[in-house]
């Protein structure tokens, strides 16, 4: 196992608990590497990986009733108030293309929208626990990559996550393109090593149910890095906490702020989506055909309707690379 870099953790006593959007985020002491049959290496100085053993994969653990009774995380967040000195997100070139824009009217609240073939569930076990979050499909040379949050495949800092399966295009309960199990979880060492939420992304390397690539079989996201602050979003994912149920897709849509506590690196918009949709994709402009760019991350207590997701710099940019090749 070659050695990881640790980086400053979030900043100070956050103002307000700090809720998880739906993934486990967890002060849990708990090395990574003291996984049974864990396989470390670290990519670079910023991303960790995590080969899953094959008695830690899915499988056919993730029945109907399963998946009914994960639960999202939220509830555990309140315990992951994490004291050190923030630092500034890296930032480099701007790449793959320029933000579109799209002006349709913003509101808080959340709407149920149909099936996307590349959005889906995320089911996965920490702790024994399970839990469940959202996350998408994203273009990869290996055609089989997810994206979610960075609480919902590793502690942070912590153990990867076990049995981590992607459901696309969730709805009541139907799986009309079957589960695809995580062979290999990556997160930045900000988040596995920290806890740092201005992190809070991780990625999946899936195999096929089918025999298909997963970008074939759903299609798949661009994904872009990066990008000037203050953008416009829609977001996406599976709220599962009341007034949710989980069991349908929502949509947000509005404009990026700062966090107002500069406890963070992250960007608020207005939503109201609850647990359950963390790591579900933020879409530049109007609609899910835009570049990614974001995912849920975590919301206060003390702010009503925003949901906060980390900024795409250079680090969760290499970190894609890695997991993408």
């Amino acid at each position: 196992m070659r050695s990881k870099v640790k980086t400053g953790a979030l900043s100070a006593l956050l103002i307000g608990t700090l809720v998880g959007a739906g993934g486990f985020l967890s002060t849990g002491a708990a090395s990574a590497a003291s996984v049974p049959g864990a396989v470390i290496t670290s990519s670079s100085a910023d991303v960790d990986r995590w080969v899953v053993p094959q008695t830690q994969q899915g499988g056919d653990y993730w029945t109907p009733e399963r998946m009914q009774g994960a639960i999202p995380g939220e509830v555990l967040v309140q315990d992951n108030i994490v004291a050190g000195a923030i630092g500034a997100v890296a930032a480099g070139a701007t790449s793959l293309i320029a933000p579109q824009k799209a002006d349709p009217e913003q509101s808080p609240t959340a709407s149920r929208i149909s099936p996307i073939s590349h959005i889906g569930k995320v089911f996965f076990t920490l702790g024994g626990t399970d839990y469940v979050c959202s996350g998408n499909s994203v273009s990869a040379v290996n055609e089989n990559t997810v994206v979610t949050a960075g609480h919902c495949v590793n502690e942070g800092p912590g153990a990867f996550a076990s049995r981590l399966t992607f459901v696309p295009a969730y709805e009541n309960g139907t799986a009309p393109f079957g589960q695809w199990n995580a062979t290999e979880l990556y997160a930045p060492t900000q988040w596995s090593n920290s806890g740092d939420i201005s992190y809070d992304t991780g990625f999946a390397i899936v195999s096929s149910p089918t025999g298909m690539s997963l970008s074939d079989t759903v299609g798949a996201s661009g994904v872009t890095f990066n990008q000037s602050r203050g953008l416009t979003y829609t977001a996406y994912g599976y709220p599962a906490a009341a007034p949710f149920d989980g069991e349908t897709l929502q949509s947000c849509y509005g404009t990026a702020t700062p966090d107002p506590y500069g406890q963070s690196q992250s960007q608020g918009i207005p939503c109201n989506m609850t647990g359950g949709s963390s790591g579900g994709p933020w879409m530049i402009g109007s609609g899910s055909t835009g570049l990614q760019n974001s995912v849920n991350s975590f919301g206060y207590n003390n702010i009503a309707d925003t949901m906060f997701g980390p900024y795409w710099g250079s680090v969760i940019e290499n970190t894609y690379v890695a997991a993408s090749a």
